[in-house]
């Protein structure tokens, strides 16, 4: 099953590898990624994964790292509608 998160982190050089390692560690495939810089200056991370797991499991786990300020599981109708948009 596929799911979206939108992730906001403190600019570091770690943070990064920190939120894949997690993703990994959880059991699931990252899909696609895609990072801007906020004016705030942290970044914005749209995350696509795939696994058969709760995506909880994961989206609980990078709230819990010190980098992360927030992180979003979008649901399904707000994927399509972006894909849609596009």
């Amino acid at each position: 099953m596929q799911h979206n998160l939108e992730i906001t982190v403190k600019q570091c050089p770690e943070v990064l590898e920190r939120v894949l390692r997690v993703t990994r560690h959880r059991g699931f495939k990252v899909t696609e990624m895609k990072m801007h810089t906020k004016d705030d200056n942290n970044l914005a991370i749209n995350l696509w994964v795939e696994a058969e797991r709760a995506i909880e499991l994961l989206s609980n786990q990078l709230d819990k790292l010190i980098d992360v300020t927030q992180c979003k599981v979008l649901p399904v109708a707000a994927q399509l509608d972006k894909t849609v948009n596009a």
